[in-house]
Parts: C-alpha cells; sequence; structure tokens
C-alpha cells in the first residue's frame, strides 16, 4: 500500500510538472503571435469648428479638444509605435496629445496611398493609430480587410474606433464607441 501512495505521488509531481512546463511554453508561442501581430486603430478627428462653413481647413472646438486628450489617455497604456494623421489643422489637433503622450512624432498621409503590402510590412507587429475623416476611415479599414464591411460614419460622430488585428495572413475588425 505504501508503494501504491508512493507511486500515485510521484505520477502526480510528473503531472504537476508537465502541466507547468507546457504552460511555460505556451507563453513562448503568445509572445511570438505579438512579434507577428500588427494592430491597428483607426477613427475619426475629433469635433471641429463648423461656425464658418467655407472653411474647409477648420480646427477643432473646446469639446474635440477635450475628446483629444481622452484619446491620449485611452492610448496610454497601448504602446503605440506610429500615429498617422492627414495634414488637416482637426486631425493633427486630435492625434497631437496622444503623440505628446506616446513621445512619437506624427506621420502626414494621403489616404489613397496609405494601405499597401509596404504599409503592412512596414507596420508588421506594431501599435498604429491612424486619425481620419468620417469617410476616409471607414475606407481604409474596408481596404485593410479586404472587403466592403463599414460604411462612412456620420459627419457627427466622433466616437467610432476601428481596430484592425492583422496576424499573418488573417485580418480582422472590430468597431467600438469610445469616450
Amino acid at each position: 500500500m505504501k508503494i501504491f501512495k508512493k507511486n500515485i505521488i510521484t505520477l502526480l509531481l510528473i503531472g504537476v510538472s508537465a502541466l507547468f512546463l507546457s504552460c511555460k511554453d505556451s507563453s513562448k508561442t503568445i509572445s511570438f503571435d505579438k512579434e507577428n501581430t500588427s494592430t491597428f486603430y483607426f477613427f475619426r478627428h475629433a469635433e471641429k469648428d463648423r461656425t464658418n462653413p467655407i472653411n474647409k481647413n477648420p480646427s477643432l472646438t473646446t469639446q474635440g479638444l477635450e475628446r483629444a486628450n481622452k484619446w491620449a489617455i485611452f492610448f496610454k497604456d497601448k504602446n503605440i509605435d506610429a500615429i498617422y494623421s492627414t495634414n488637416y489643422k482637426r486631425t493633427r489637433q486630435t492625434a497631437q496629445p496622444i503623440a505628446k503622450e506616446q513621445k512619437i512624432e506624427i506621420i502626414s498621409y494621403n489616404p489613397k496611398q496609405l494601405i499597401s503590402e509596404k504599409f503592412i510590412a512596414k507596420n508588421k507587429g506594431k501599435n498604429i493609430v491612424i486619425v481620419g475623416h468620417s469617410n476616409t476611415t471607414p475606407e481604409l479599414v474596408n481596404r485593410l480587410l479586404g472587403e466592403k464591411k463599414y460604411e462612412e460614419i456620420p459627419d457627427t460622430d466622433n466616437n467610432d474606433l476601428f481596430i484592425v488585428t492583422h496576424h499573418k495572413n488573417k485580418t480582422s475588425a472590430k468597431r467600438e464607441k469610445v469616450n
């Protein structure tokens, strides 16, 4: 009976050890996957000044500046590697607090030329923020997905966030409301 109990205890110890070793190995796999996973955060600029309807390049309103600061808080712990913005006041003002918090420069982009194999390869394994417009943001997400999944954002909607994950040759997206 004593030998039987000893064998059971030995087998349990071996089993527990094997379990711990397998957990350790799976954490290496997760780490490896993160290196090959790119996350793109797309959203529209914050609230713009609409007092002059002929102004094609307005600044943000006070509410828009507050929202831009909220975006910086949202991205604070996300280890952002690059921030892309169109070259308009409202998009750059939206991106600026994030850039300041992350201590990185804003990269200007042309929506017609942004999504490409070169862009995807350049940002492999990185977390990227892309600030755009009501019409270009869903269009860029759709191009990255390779399908028309999202329609234009209403001109008054400033809190939609599209999170696109690209891993190897598989791309997925989800849409959330933030702040």
